[in-house]
């Protein structure tokens, strides 16, 4: 797959968090027909399935101390109740619309894959994965456990509960997890979905190394739904997953095709590195769907992508502010850039209001400065100096020089000549134009080297193979495309970029 520019980039390498549903006038109208009668019918039967299933699951455990609870279910309470839950499961799905579930290659036992890895992750129905693999142990929220019927269930598959807020529960988890995985067939198989988060399917997002940690092989298993219409997928924009249950359901039936690859035995450097066993796994199931393998990750509620300790969101947010400030009128960017900058030396405020910017830049338009306020912060203000150096940074009227320059001078307090750590996140910030939380590693190692100076970071961000691709690559003005990648390709992995070539930036005057 050819790589040109950052617009086209996008075309071409689809967005994964993002998918919104097309119909036709004819099907919105079948859709809604069906919806009419099929809905209620489907929606009922598959609560009253769940509802007959409660009773039956809350006796697994019942009567336990919580050092029984805690170890494997053995005897009449897993032999007599295991199989009239997987039943009752298999007649919810049946219920919402599954009618044939298709099942390709085989699954491995507990032994020789303690660990299923289950990807593409598209919804809350790719739950129904655990029927066809006998209903192993999953990973799930602590919170789940207050829901009605929910909360019986994850009791009677003896979930691992983790909660998100509070670090000594992830601890805890993990700890849990590697013991399962350990066992060596005494614990049922642990199902994961290791992309953490669903997507559309277009292309794998980075795998959570989590999984890998205890190093143990895992059995890779592949869902696709091969269905006219794609009802299921539940993103972080677009289709909800009220309107995926409902255009689901509208459906006279919704196929769904499980395929378990062979048993993946990690080598000695894969144990000692869960990351590159996570991202070898992730590779060799892209391969097999036939989609991309990428470095995508779900932070903090958004989608970004890794460039080395490098956080940049899909697109950088200064592209935006550029459209807008071209919209508005402006016509003479570099003035305009030059008078943030200037501004920002005079000594006044970092950060302004909407008010403040609409009247620094002379916009007639207070909304116009006020969306510009939104894509940095959540609130009404934004630091002039971050958005003045990543609307620089990506339009092109600034060479690579006189940028790094200019954005030194912003952040080196004091003019000491170098950057101290929270002096650099902020500098690295204001390039991408998204907070960087994670560049006390890349402090260190340049410290260890000497201070940050100008010259040590434009070393960095010019010559360092993997962050120099922030210029290269991310940074690019829009008109100016590459030249095709002759290393992209569909299956080939890496960053948002993927592998796409530089672009010459234009030259300041």
């Amino acid at each position: 797959m050819e790589q040109r520019g950052s617009r086209d980039r996008t075309q071409r390498y689809p967005h994964p968090f993002v998918h919104e549903l097309k119909l036709t006038t004819a099907q919105k109208i079948r859709g809604a027909v069906l919806g009419t009668v099929l809905f209620p019918l489907r929606v009922f039967f598959a609560a009253l399935f769940f509802l007959i299933m409660w009773p039956i699951a809350s006796l697994r455990l019942a009567g336990l101390s919580e050092a029984e609870r805690a170890e494997p279910i053995q005897g009449w309470r897993r032999w007599l109740l295991h199989t009239p839950v997987q039943l009752l499961s298999r007649a919810v799905f049946f219920s919402l619309g599954f009618l044939w579930i298709r099942v390709k290659g085989r699954q491995a036992g507990p032994k020789e894959a303690p660990l299923l890895a289950v990807a593409p992750h598209s919804s809350f129905l790719d739950i129904l994965v655990l029927v066809p693999a006998g209903l192993p142990t999953v990973v799930s929220r602590s919170e789940n456990c207050s829901l009605p019927v929910i909360g019986a269930l994850l009791e009677f598959n003896q979930a691992l509960l983790v909660s998100r807020k509070d670090p000594e529960s992830r601890k805890q988890c993990v700890m849990q997890l590697r013991e399962r995985l350990t066992s060596n067939g005494r614990w049922p198989q642990i199902l994961m979905y290791p992309e953490g988060t669903t997507t559309n399917g277009t292309a794998l997002i980075k795998f959570k190394p989590g999984a890998f940690m205890a190093g143990v092989p895992v059995q890779p298993v592949l869902l696709r739904y091969p269905n006219k219409l794609d009802t299921v997928r539940w993103t972080w924009k677009g289709t909800s997953w009220v309107q995926a249950l409902w255009y689901t359901t509208s459906q006279l039936y919704t196929n769904l095709t499980v395929e378990y690859l062979p048993v993946y035995t990690p080598s000695k450097e894969e144990k000692e590195n869960p990351a590159l066993y996570a991202e070898n796994v992730q590779k060799l199931m892209a391969d097999a769907l036939g989609i991309p393998a990428t470095d995508y990750v779900m932070e903090s509620r958004m989608p970004v992508s890794k460039l080395g300790c490098l956080t940049l969101p899909l697109e950088p947010p200064a592209r935006d502010a550029l459209t807008l400030l071209q919209q508005a009128g402006v016509s003479d960017m570099k003035a305009v850039l030059k008078l943030m900058i200037d501004s920002c030396h005079s000594g006044q405020e970092e950060r302004v209001s909407a008010e403040q910017l609409a009247s620094l830049l002379g916009l007639t338009d207070r909304q116009t400065a006020t969306k510009i306020c939104s894509l940095y912060s959540k609130g009404e203000q934004v630091d002039l100096r971050q958005l003045a150096v990543s609307v620089a940074a990506i339009s092109g009227l600034w060479t690579e020089d006189s940028l790094i320059h200019t954005a030194f001078t912003l952040y080196d307090g004091g003019c000491k000549g170098s950057l101290s750590a929270a002096e650099l996140q902020l500098f690295l910030a204001a390039l991408v134009g998204y907070p960087q939380p994670h560049t006390a590693e890349l402090y260190k190692e340049m410290a260890s080297r000497g201070q940050p100076t100008r010259e040590n970071l434009q070393a960095l961000l010019t010559e360092h193979p993997t962050y120099q691709r922030l210029f290269t690559e991310y940074l690019q003005p829009e008109e100016a495309p590459a030249p095709p990648s002759a290393n992209g390709g569909p299956g080939s992995h890496g960053t948002p970029m993927q592998n796409g070539t530089a672009n010459s930036r234009k030259k300041a005057d």
